[in-house]
């Protein structure tokens, strides 16, 4: 395959608009950055983001590269289908609990981070150890989110997978170091627009393609493989709920979504974006479900892509831009490749600024050096998305354990964050010692789950459970 050149005209024009709203955002931040607090402004927006750009970007942070790709994976693989695509109705429920529940609390104190109500009930050296599971969490993103982006444009475009991670992780440390919060957000507008308008462009064309049987049919009836709609085995009913209530609850206690409620200018526009980016959400995974049931409905035989199946030759989680490539107009497949570009950076961004807000908030100003200035503790938090961000796109060229490093953090995350948060906002009677018992059992319970990604003996959880065992 040949290097696509007019793939990487329209790429290298996305990514230039992109930048440029950036630059803008940060030209924006300045000029209303008078009589205000500067990290506060990069942090939070001043907590005067707009309800229209506050919705957008809300919605962006979750419909990532991930997002999109996996909905379409998880509907095309025979094993899974329909019913075991669990993200969107997961993370609309997430933002609608965490908009009926959590915003107020969160609000009406004026925290900046979501480690704010964690390190005034806890302290500090407490808060210290529960920054370091969502620190991992949002580092392993970032770098999944570039690792997804590069296999993408090494099957589009026929270029180097490292040569996008270090395009685009360059390209998105360089707007949100320059603008922070106001940088992402409208960014996120832009990448929003191009998901939507890009996917939705193609989805015809990969409808009525002569290799693809009807979808109403093959929901239902087996064709090229069993149903896309999917079933769940009565053996499988307890991990279908396991990892159910990960996604609703686990993804609460992110900075990632506090920092959009925490921009809005009252508690009622907070709740506001949090609801109706739950409905976005859901919205959004619309096209990547087609997508998947095209793929599923198709004879790749007829395809360009040819035989073996992108499932027999294990691309299963390629199948979004399989699709694109071969089921669509090269003209039209590049315009997906604009979507898929639009969905990572707008993850990637979010990934980063929260990751530089929580460590110059509360490690930097609270801990390290109490009396440091304003500009000071921006300087620390712009040196330290520098450093994140590069340790995530060095993480990136390992992409096949980077994902499983992420989906661990974030079980972290959920297992132990989650637990904590709860009980700093709506049980102010916990205590230091009842967080750090908690944050071990939590800890050595999961650890004791076993983790079949880590290159560990599976023997070896085995010994530790007897040893615990006749121990205790």
């Amino acid at each position: 395959m040949a290097l696509n050149i007019p793939g990487l005209v329209s790429l290298s024009v996305f990514f230039t608009l992109t930048l440029a709203t950036g630059i803008w955002a940060s030209w924006k931040s300045r000029k209303d950055q008078q009589n205000r607090n500067p990290t506060e402004m990069a942090m939070v927006g001043g907590r005067n983001i707009h309800v229209f750009i506050g919705l957008f970007t809300a919605t962006a942070t979750w419909v990532g590269g991930a997002y999109i790709n996996s909905t379409a994976e998880i509907v095309y693989l025979p094993s899974k289908g329909l019913l075991w695509v669990q993200a969107p109705v997961g993370f609309a429920l997430s933002l609608v609990i965490g908009g009926f529940f959590f915003v107020n609390p969160m609000r009406s104190k004026n925290y900046v981070t979501v480690m704010d109500p964690l390190q005034e009930t806890y302290g500090n050296m407490m808060g210290t150890l529960l920054f370091i599971p969502p620190l991992l969490g949002e580092v392993f993103w970032f770098a999944a989110i570039l690792a997804s982006l590069g296999a993408t444009m090494r099957v589009i475009l026929d270029i180097g997978g490292s040569l996008a991670i270090t395009i685009s992780a360059c390209t998105v440390i360089l707007y949100t170091l320059l603008g922070g919060l106001y940088s992402v957000a409208y960014t996120d507008v832009i990448q929003m627009v191009f998901i939507t308008l890009s996917l939705w462009i193609c989805i015809p064309f990969a409808l009525v393609n002569s290799a693809t049987e009807s979808i109403y049919y093959t929901a239902t009836h087996q064709s090229y493989q069993d149903p896309w709609i999917g079933k769940i085995e009565k053996q499988y009913l307890g991990r279908w709920l396991d990892d159910f209530f990960y996604l609703v609850l686990g993804s609460i206690p992110w900075q990632t979504y506090f920092q959009r409620v925490l921009s809005a200018a009252s508690t009622g526009q907070a709740r506001l974006i949090s609801y109706l980016s739950g409905l976005g959400c859901f919205a959004m995974a619309i096209p990547s479900v087609l997508i998947g049931a095209v793929a599923a409905s198709t004879d790749w035989n007829q395809t360009s892509y040819g035989l073996p199946s992108p499932f027999e030759r294990g691309e299963s989680a390629m199948i979004l831009p399989l699709v694109l490539q071969h089921l669509c107009p090269a003209y039209i497949s590049i315009t997906g490749l604009g979507a898929i570009a639009a969905a990572a950076m707008s993850s990637a961004d979010s990934a980063l600024l929260s990751t530089g807000s929580m460590f110059a908030h509360n490690i930097y100003r609270k801990i390290l050096r109490k009396k440091a200035s304003e500009a000071e503790v921006l300087w620390a938090m712009r040196t330290s998305m520098m450093v994140f961000g590069a340790g995530a796109a060095g993480l990136a060229f390992y992409s096949s354990s980077v994902y499983d490093l992420w989906f661990l953090s974030g079980e972290l995350v959920y297992a132990l964050l989650f637990p904590q948060l709860c009980c700093a906002l709506f049980a102010p009677s916990t205590n230091t010692y009842g967080s750090a018992a908690g944050f071990l059992v939590g800890l050595l319970l999961r650890l004791l789950a076993g983790e079949p990604y880590l290159p560990v003996d599976p023997s070896a959880w085995e010994c530790m459970r007897h040893s615990l065992y006749k121990t205790w």
